[in-house]
């Protein structure tokens, strides 16, 4: 069976945001300090890295096995990650590169996320 126009956009969409996360989480500064010890800073990596195979994997169980599930916990995490940028640029005080990149992220995220519950996709999930 073909997947559906709006499904493939999903599937891509998804697939460039957690892209540009991993470049994110590759190219963050790893100089520890008084606050973040080495360990913590391979702790927090090694997670981000985890998270993120886990959430490539939703987008594959989603669009290739049909389920309906998964997009609703990514549609969570959306949540979740708009939030947490809510507040590292309050606490910043304004705009910064990585935050800029999250929210190009957030934005492919959520336009997948739209793609995935509209048009031909509508009839595409089950369960």
């Amino acid at each position: 069976m073909n997947v559906p126009r709006n499904v493939l956009w999903f599937e891509v969409l998804l697939y460039l945001s957690l892209t540009l996360d991993a470049l994110s989480v590759a190219f963050q500064d790893r100089t520890p300090s008084a606050e973040m010890t080495e360990e913590m800073i391979m702790v927090a990596t090694v997670m981000a890295g985890g998270l993120i195979l886990l959430l490539v994997f939703l987008v594959w169980l989603a669009a290739q096995r049909r389920k309906n599930w998964p997009r609703w916990v990514l549609a969570g995490a959306l949540v979740m990650s708009i939030v947490s940028l809510a507040q590292v640029i309050f606490d910043n005080g304004g705009l910064e590169l990585d935050s800029g990149i999250e929210i190009v992220s957030c934005a492919l995220t959520a336009a997948g996320l739209y793609c995935s519950f509209t048009g031909d996709a509508k009839g595409w999930f089950n369960g």
